[in-house]
């Protein structure tokens, strides 16, 4: 018999009205009851880790999170962990690098409608998450509105709709259609080594998205703020302006203060190449590191969890270059 542990953390899916609007109310066991499980074929776990909406959900909650699932490794086969849609994708790819090896299957889902909700999505969404673990893959994957996507690779792109996430830059490695749960075998994850969890994050990294005419003094600012990692969405393949306002000096700036520094593309689809254009090749020359196809919440969060040890911009640059959980496409 299986044993699933089953962890609620709030958001929209566990949700009911308030006078205040949504907030999460429902519990772990309420949940459940939705899904009318045969307990003879599976014991399931309940757990109410956390009820929060998800724009609340920051790196201490992630680390919450993954310390509780390394507890409960040895007694699980699977965990299903109930999240906001907000903030998922960030959590997942946080978690995926967090519990890189981990040897079971973690299975976060939502919905865009509270289950309370009669034509509510999240009913869908829990069975998805439950066969996903009964299947026996290992790694971090978000499965929503039929869809089991890589935790790195999940975006959230539609704010009503229940088909708002995509799998950016790489298939589904699994799709619900009339053959049940079928899935990319090529696509999944295999631990490659002992599972030694790192729950430690640096929280000093922000993600800055490009716009014409924006000041360089922001770049000033970030150092003055002491923040340790910069993930720069620039424009197109890796565009960064230096005519009239210099950005490209400003990163040279940052990156010999020692912050190290995360380009990535502010399109949602196919890779950044600096070295494609002049722009680029000039932020090159200054140090940054390429993002090349990763998602804005992959490089956030991978630069989160390469920062967690005070490693220098060498060590950094090193684990960017290296592909942990399917994170990363680099082009030869």
């Amino acid at each position: 018999m299986k044993h699933i542990i089953f962890i609620t953390t709030g958001g929209t899916i566990a949700s009911a009205d308030s006078e205040e609007g949504l907030v999460p109310a429902l519990t772990s066991e309420e949940l459940l009851k939705y899904l009318h499980v045969d307990e003879r074929e599976v014991c399931i776990h309940c757990e109410d880790l956390m009820k929060i909406d998800s724009s609340n959900m920051q790196p201490e909650e992630w680390c919450i999170i993954a310390k509780r699932m390394r507890d409960l490794i040895k007694e699980a086969d699977g965990i299903v962990l109930t999240h906001g849609t907000d903030t998922m994708a960030y959590t997942a790819s946080a978690l995926s690098f967090m519990l890189y090896n981990i040897p079971i299957p973690v299975i976060i889902t939502g919905s865009q409608l509270p289950l309370l909700h009669p034509l509510s999505d999240g009913v869908d969404n829990l069975r998805l998450a439950f066969e996903a673990v009964l299947s026996g893959i290992q790694g971090v994957y978000v499965a929503f509105n039929r869809k089991l996507i890589l935790g790195t690779r999940a975006v959230k792109v539609r704010t009503m709709g229940f088909d708002a996430f995509e799998s950016v830059n790489q298939d589904p490695v699994g799709i619900v259609d009339a053959h049940g749960l079928r899935l990319r075998k090529d696509l999944l994850l295999h631990a490659d080594g002992e599972f030694h969890p790192e729950i430690e994050l640096c929280k000093d990294v922000i993600l800055l998205k490009l716009t014409p005419g924006m000041n360089p003094d922001i770049f000033d600012m970030l150092a003055h703020m002491q923040y340790r990692g910069i993930v720069v969405e620039a424009f197109g393949a890796g565009g960064i302006n230096f005519i009239r306002r210099d950005l490209i000096a400003k990163l040279q700036m940052v990156v010999d203060a020692g912050i190290s520094v995360v380009v990535c593309s502010q399109c949602l689809y196919e890779y950044s190449n600096l070295s494609i254009y002049q722009p680029g090749q000039k932020a090159l020359q200054q140090g940054v590191i390429q993002g090349y196809d990763m998602t804005s919440e992959a490089c956030v969060t991978k630069l989160m969890w390469a920062l967690r040890d005070h490693h220098d911009q060498k060590e950094v640059r090193e684990i960017f270059q290296r592909n942990y959980v399917h994170e990363i496409n680099i082009p030869e």
